[in-house]
């Protein structure tokens, strides 16, 4: 039977590293809210209809950062350019993911319109992804001693065509993007970059599945995941500082079980003893 604990030991599975003798975990994490959803970049579901997607990614780079040149000052490279918008919301080849399993499945619950629904935490071993990286990607990262890129180490590559001329075969790299705001920070963000804009994650990981997996969020789970991780304090007030993350927050936190979703009724956990019913929400805790 699935539970809290159940979740919490997949998510956490495989995070001892031997040479190290901590525990590091060698996974990316993504929560979705509906666990049939596929893993396409945002760009990807935009253009899908589109014959060249390659031109659709250059049109929209191109006129972003004629428009945005004034609120990104320190901006400089293609790299920055396209961490900036993926953060900003511009559609592009990048898919978000995070190094905290519980930030993950914070995205996984966080919307209870989607509480009918089971989720998903998908879980992806970025260093052993990375001994499928080209000769040249490799050499970066052992120089650095990095499992993971920065905007800094892909600066040898001006423009993303060289990027995606370092191999005919799909690639994936995981990217840290620059600390642009707090956002980045609390939610210990990290990209995933295809080597090409046409190219999805998703048909990538089916031809290596010994490097993923996915943990289940059953919909009969979300309410007492989302409470819990509330009280852990993962939520929208620490993961969007600022007004419209503690509004996003707050919303949340007093939508009535009830009127969550009309898919499922909510399921309460089984106890010997019968459970009081909450009339009214409390406060949350200060």
């Amino acid at each position: 039977m699935r539970t809290w604990l159940t979740i919490l030991e997949q998510l956490y599975d495989g995070s001892w590293n031997e040479d190290l003798q901590r525990f590091r975990s060698p996974f990316a994490f993504r929560g979705m809210p509906c666990s049939t959803h596929a893993l396409s970049s945002p760009l990807v579901r935009l253009a899908r209809s589109r014959a060249d997607v390659k031109r659709v990614e250059s049109a929209m780079l191109r006129n972003f950062r004629k428009y945005a040149r004034g609120e990104a000052s320190h901006t400089d490279s293609v790299w920055d350019w396209l961490a900036l918008g993926q953060h900003r919301g511009l559609p592009t080849r990048l898919l978000d993911w995070t190094y905290s399993p519980l930030v993950a499945l914070h995205f996984a619950t966080d919307n209870p319109a989607d509480f009918g629904v089971d989720g998903v935490v998908w879980c992806v071993n970025f260093v052993e992804a990375n001994k499928r990286l080209p000769t040249r990607l490799r050499r970066i990262l052992e120089k650095e001693g990095s499992d993971t890129f920065t905007v800094e180490m892909l600066s040898e590559f001006e423009t993303l065509r060289e990027f995606d001329a370092l191999s005919g075969d799909p690639f994936v790299i995981f990217l840290e993007p620059p600390a642009i705001d707090r956002r980045i920070l609390n939610q210990l963000a990290l990209f995933s970059v295809m080597s090409s804009p046409e190219a999805e994650l998703g048909d990538w990981l089916r031809r290596h599945p010994d490097l993923t997996r996915r943990v289940e969020v059953p919909a009969a789970l979300k309410w007492e995941i989302r409470d819990k991780l509330d009280q852990a304090n993962i939520n929208e007030r620490v993961l969007f500082p600022g007004l419209d993350g503690l509004s996003r927050w707050l919303a949340r936190y007093y939508t009535p079980a009830g009127q969550a979703s009309s898919r499922l009724p909510m399921v309460r956990p089984r106890s010997r003893s019968r459970l009081p019913r909450r009339r009214k929400p409390n406060l949350p805790p200060k």
